[in-house]
């Protein structure tokens, strides 16, 4: 269930609820223009508060499954092949990526994330399943 959220200003409104998804590292301080903010890592971002994560949802079903998350090890090397794997993965979840979807076109998503690399990550590929799918 979304929280109701502060706007900067009433003339702001338009612009920061469009709808998309956006990625961001669970670290970063939330902002009003984050959406519904869903957790995509199947382990809670270590030394990070509920209250800080100001969480919608955790979905951890969509996170890589722990042998692919212990394979990739975040080598940018096997990213490639990792982003293969983890496509093959969210097969399984296909209601959960269309939830997600959905979700994106009515109000603005940012999946959250707590890898350190802004590029090399799930959260980017799962964004641009998202993303292609919605396209389709």
């Amino acid at each position: 269930m979304s929280k109701a959220r502060e706007f900067s200003s009433p003339a702001c409104t338009l612009h920061e609820f469009e709808p998309g998804v956006r990625i961001k590292r669970a670290y970063d301080d939330p902002t009003p223009t984050d959406g519904y903010r869903v957790l995509i890592d199947r382990l809670w971002p270590r030394g990070l508060s509920k209250k800080k994560a100001a969480l919608d949802a955790w979905a951890r079903d969509i996170a890589p499954s722990p042998a692919l998350r212990k394979w990739f090890a975040h080598d940018p090397e096997r990213f490639a092949e990792f982003s293969k794997r983890y496509r093959a993965e969210l097969r399984a979840h296909q209601d959960d990526v269309a939830t997600l979807r959905e979700r994106a076109k009515q109000q603005p998503v940012t999946l959250l994330y707590g890898a350190k690399d802004p590029e090399v990550n799930h959260a980017t590929v799962l964004r641009e399943v998202i993303n292609r799918s919605h396209q389709s």
